[in-house]
């Protein structure tokens, strides 16, 4: 009796053993054995690589997986895939379920659900299936082409590189370029010199800008002592001083005065240039006969 229990209990076991294996074996696929699932099928001419337990999305919505992949001996040049969608889930009428790669080049499958105006799949129904090469291929079609253009304009640029540094014009310029940084070496050593003897003329203009100071305060103590001078006495004095010279020249102008006659009457002038004519005469004369004006009578 007890070696009959015994191999109950191992027996229990091993079938225990064997549903937790196939159990853990699904829910390492990602499948969740505890919930409740439908199942549809998807025909496709390229599989494109798709895996079991491949995910199945409804915009990046993870909603099912693939159960089984076979090969439709009876449609041949076609492959058959079993996928396990949520329960709740409901296929309208004209869904496709499309094969994408990621960018890594994994495959999966995406439901692109149709308007439900014309109704539902039934479970175990065959769904429209279409193959997408995805971003990968989509970036493969844009690159490869731009690539292939790529590559004569490549080839010519490096033929016309090889000519460049190929041409003798080349090392003449490179030659002229370490002439004219030779020279404009020399030119900063020059310029360094020029300033290094900036101080010297840097003192003599600090002199010249006191002197400058200098004067200017003298300027300003000068233009203070004429500030102060009697101005107003001394244009007093121009002005009586023109009302004088004024009134000489008026009487110089006006022949009914002295001073007109004498510089208008030429008879005047006639008579004072015979007086002095006459007057010399007699100086002459009496130079040369004293005795004749100047009598000395001795005792």
């Amino acid at each position: 009796m007890k070696l009959y229990k015994k191999e109950v209990i191992i027996g229990f076991s091993v079938v225990v053993a064997i549903l937790v294996l196939i159990f853990g074996i699904d829910f390492l696929k990602g499948a969740n054995v505890f919930k409740a699932s439908n199942y549809y099928y998807a025909s496709y001419t390229n599989a494109a690589g798709l895996q079991k337990s491949a995910a199945v999305t409804v915009n990046g919505f993870k909603v099912g997986l693939v159960r089984e992949i076979s090969y439709q001996y009876n449609n041949p040049g076609h492959i058959l895939v079993e996928m396990s969608l949520d329960k709740n889930l409901r296929l309208p009428q004209g869904t496709r379920a499309v094969i994408e790669q990621d960018l890594l080049g994994t495959p999966s499958v995406v439901l692109q659900l149709a308007p439900a105006a014309a109704g539902y799949y039934a479970v175990g129904d065959t769904l429209t299936g279409d193959t997408n090469g995805g971003m990968m291929e989509t970036l493969t079609k844009s690159i490869v082409p731009a690539t292939t253009e790529i590559f004569p304009k490549i080839d010519t640029l490096i033929t016309n590189l090889n000519t460049l540094t190929g041409n003798p014009a080349l090392t003449a310029s490179i030659t002229r370029l370490d002439a004219i940084t030779r020279e404009l070496e020399l030119t900063l050593r020059q310029l360094r010199a020029t300033t290094g003897a900036l101080p010297p003329v840097m003192a003599n203009v600090k002199g010249i800008t006191t002197n400058l100071n200098t004067a200017s305060a003298d300027l300003a103590i000068a233009s203070a002592k004429v500030r102060q001078a009697p101005i107003d006495t001394v244009m007093t004095n121009l002005a009586a001083l023109s009302t004088n010279l004024r009134a000489l020249s008026l009487q110089l102008n006006d022949p009914n005065t002295s001073l007109g006659l004498l510089t208008r009457d030429p008879s005047l002038y006639r008579n004072l240039n015979s007086a002095a004519t006459s007057l010399d005469s007699l100086l002459i004369d009496v130079k040369r006969n004293p005795k004749r004006y100047i009598s000395i009578k001795l005792l």
